[in-house]
């Protein structure tokens, strides 16, 4: 039976958070983790239930959604629910789903409010809470205001304190470097000289190197989600080809989870961009937008020009 968290030593201010889900495990999986990241969990609901009533989404900060055990028929009619929730009432999500539910809920929650994971462990979850993307509800004045503000960063400094160290006990979380996010629409040099053709042979050939020295060293050693789906976009984009956002999770070498992560940092920093299917709304394809498009086109001639490798 599910039990909602007491609340006993939590301020009247706590992050409140509901648990969608169907599946008992799941769900105190979650509500333990809202433990841990100094979150109020309220008792959980079923996916009929988030489907039937909208009021059951009042007064939250933040939605977790455990698609495990989910009715395939509800799925979609959910996830599309509490994206437009999050939407209208600045709310974080997170969802953690199955590989094979991934473009489902990519077609739905790629966005910069939701988190997608994929079969996490702990330490995953809390780091996915603590980096939730959510404004308080509203406060009496701007003295609370800016009190309240210090506490949710300090906050959410404990709690990204708490994911590292289980990181490190677990050794299953992925840091995420921030050169992407922070250097902006900066980090790009001028182009010098005219485009040279570069054939999606070409890339392929790179692709297939790289994954030919996990033949002679660890995985991890050099492990490179970004790029290693950037060259894979740019190959399928000079064959006119369409990747899905699981297809995509392959490429990137790594776990789902950190490939989704990275998805979501290089979709925010407007290298990717999602395509809909228009004969199938529940999946979402992935492609370069036109300044991810512009840069690989400049690098790739850049080196070519060079006489380098493309590497």
């Amino acid at each position: 039976m599910f039990h909602e968290s007491s609340g006993e030593g939590y301020a009247t201010t706590a992050p409140v958070a509901l648990v969608v889900a169907d599946s008992v495990e799941a769900a105190a999986e979650a509500l333990e983790a809202l433990d841990l990241a100094g979150c109020k969990g309220r008792k959980p609901i079923s996916f009929a239930e988030a489907s039937a009533d909208p009021g059951n989404f009042d007064g939250l900060d933040l939605i977790l959604v455990e698609t495990a055990a989910a009715p395939e028929a509800l799925l979609e009619i959910v996830l599309a629910r509490v994206d437009t929730v999050a939407r209208e009432r600045a709310l974080g999500i997170v969802a953690t789903v199955l590989p094979e539910q991934i473009d489902v809920a990519a077609a739905q929650l790629l966005g910069s409010r939701s988190q997608i994971l994929c079969n996490p462990v702990r330490a995953e979850r809390i780091s996915a809470i603590a980096g939730a993307k959510w404004h308080p509800r509203a406060v009496m004045d701007d003295v609370n205001r800016d009190a309240e503000s210090v506490r949710l960063r300090r906050l959410s400094e404990e709690v990204a304190r708490i994911a590292e160290t289980l990181a490190r006990l677990t050794r299953s979380e992925d840091a995420e470097p921030r050169s992407v996010r922070d250097r902006g629409s900066g980090y790009r040099g001028p182009d010098t000289g005219p485009p040279v053709e570069i054939s999606a042979a070409e890339i392929r050939a790179v692709i297939r190197a790289r994954r030919m020295r996990a033949q002679f060293f660890a995985d991890e050693l050099f492990a490179d989600p970004a790029w290693d789906m950037l060259l894979d976009l740019f190959a399928a984009q000079l064959e006119r080809r369409q990747v899905s956002v699981s297809s995509l999770c392959i490429a990137a070498a790594v776990p789902p989870t950190t490939a989704l992560r990275w998805i979501g940092t290089l979709h925010e920093a407007g290298l990717f961009e999602r395509q809909a299917d228009p004969t199938d709304r529940r999946r979402a394809y992935i492609g370069l937008s036109a300044k991810g498009l512009e840069g690989m086109r400049s690098y790739a001639s850049a080196v070519k020009r060079a006489g380098l490798q493309l590497v």
